[in-house]
């Protein structure tokens, strides 16, 4: 049986708002992540995922905050992420209601983590998170290229990790990662369209799910996605301030011929 096609809205949350900007830059107020939640769980979204883009120590409360909150009001899946370190904070983030976490930085550091929270919470709960950038010719004229093209990043795409990003998808999921979300860095926010030929390099490479995020603008670019491997499709701030629907996204994709949940 062919799984339905997840839509999932993310929402970007910085000092307790949801923000927005292009490539993590310029960011501008999209509203209250509790009442953003209850739409699009009224709208029809299969799952809500959350970034803390800051997270600080001093906002944590905020965020634990957030997902209670959250929590209480939506039925849906929801997947929470940003300054997840170690696997007392996905035991917090879990108490607190959400479903399922997300790692990233920490994972990139000590990747044995993975491993730590798979073991202990399973792997259904792990979402790894991964911050790509297609490699520039200056990087590969200085020696500094990955094989597939595509460099794991950290600090919102700004810094290169010289970590192949196909290369580390694969070892995140034989350590334990139940589900990768792939970010295009380049793409993030310039509504310009998924980076097809980055998902369809990490599609082929690992067996669990693939979630794209990065460059959704219209609603003609979320089935090209799909066509290119990914499982689920992830948008920001077309859904924030009103571009489309997640009706219209559904429809796009169902008239695409992927199954989806109406």
């Amino acid at each position: 049986m062919t799984l339905a096609v997840r839509v999932i809205p993310c929402l970007d949350v910085d000092a307790g708002r949801v923000v927005k900007g292009v490539n993590f830059q310029n960011l501008r107020d999209a509203g209250d992540p509790v009442e953003l939640a209850k739409i699009y769980d009224a709208q029809g979204a299969d799952e809500l995922t959350f970034l803390d883009i800051t997270a600080s120590s001093g906002d944590r409360e905020t965020t634990y905050d957030i997902v209670r909150r959250t929590a209480e009001q939506v039925f849906i899946p929801l997947t929470v992420g940003g300054g997840v370190r170690t696997v007392e904070d996905v035991d917090r983030l879990l108490r607190a209601g959400a479903d399922k976490v997300g790692v990233n930085t920490a994972a990139i550091a000590r990747p044995e983590l993975i491993r730590e929270i798979a073991r202990r919470f399973g792997r259904q709960v792990l979402v790894l998170s991964v911050d790509a950038r297609r490699v520039v010719d200056q990087d590969r004229a200085e020696g500094a290229g990955t094989a597939s093209g595509f460099e794991v990043t950290t600090h919102g795409g700004r810094t290169g990790t010289g970590i192949d990003a196909v290369e580390w998808a694969t070892r995140a999921a034989e350590l334990g990662a139940g589900e990768i979300l792939l970010n295009s860095m380049d793409a993030d926010g310039t509504k310009d369209g998924y980076d097809l030929e980055m998902i369809a390099a990490v599609r082929k490479a690992v067996s669990v799910p693939v979630i794209a995020s990065g460059g959704a603008g219209k609603v003609a670019d979320f089935a090209p996605a799909v066509g290119a491997g990914a499982d689920a499709v992830l948008a920001a701030s077309v859904f924030h301030f009103g571009d489309l629907t997640i009706a219209e996204v559904k429809e796009s994709l169902r008239g695409a011929g992927h199954p989806v949940r109406l």
